[in-house]
């Protein structure tokens, strides 16, 4: 899937889809040690109270946040975003509902430390409007990962140990596009640390309830 640059809001799939990638993937890199550490001291995929969280430690940090019965909100920076620096500057948070995270939003802003926010309500995302000058906000290379099915296929597989008999990383994918990951016990026994760390089965159940993949909170 092709994002634009600067982005559309429909370059983005539904924001269920989106969230489930990311649930699923933030889910099997999950570990016991990671549950406790701060935000600011992790880096990865994870998921927690606040949301769902892609930070690389140095060039692009991303939260995406359920914000109420289907409406979520995309916001974070990539190194690429000229949103900040744009001169006349742009107000990212124009036309932006009221059910946006504003302290947080505003918070970031004054730090600069936001590129772009993008909502979504009634099956449909949306952003400020963007100046014909503006090159770039960062949704392509902060999300086209995500975006893009094939390429969140290949994350989740560096994470999954082949099985001759059992669903592939595809189709564990799939469940969780779906609304729930159906096999979790065929998804624990698989997940493995790329680095060689042992998996850490507990905390990636812990995870793919906290996401809405699994148990009473999955969503459908």
């Amino acid at each position: 899937m092709t994002i634009n640059r600067p982005g559309l809001p429909q370059d983005l799939p539904p924001a269920e889809r989106l969230w489930a990638r990311w649930a699923l993937l933030a889910a099997v890199g999950a570990t016991t040690a990671d549950e406790s550490r701060p935000g600011a001291h992790r880096t990865g995929r994870w998921i927690d109270g606040d949301g769902l969280h892609w930070d690389d430690g140095g060039c692009t940090w991303w939260v995406m946040s359920r914000m109420g019965e289907g409406r979520y909100v995309l916001y974070g920076e990539d190194e690429s975003s000229a949103v900040k620096w744009h001169e006349p500057p742009v107000d990212m948070l124009a036309g932006g509902p009221g059910w946006l995270p504003w302290d947080e939003l505003r918070d970031r802003l004054s730090g600069y430390e936001l590129g772009c926010v993008y909502w979504y309500e009634n099956g449909v995302w949306a952003r400020a409007p963007y100046p014909d000058t503006l090159d770039d906000d960062g949704l392509d290379c902060g999300m086209g990962a995500l975006a893009d099915r094939a390429e969140a296929v290949e994350l989740l597989a560096e994470r999954l140990a082949p099985t001759d008999d059992g669903p592939d990383a595809d189709a564990f994918l799939a469940q969780a596009e779906g609304g729930l990951v159906r096999d979790v016990e065929a998804l624990l026994a698989c997940v493995r640390d790329p680095d060689g760390d042992d998996p850490d089965p507990a905390a990636v159940a812990r995870a793919l309830a906290l996401g809405g993949l699994a148990g009473e909170g999955a969503a459908r």
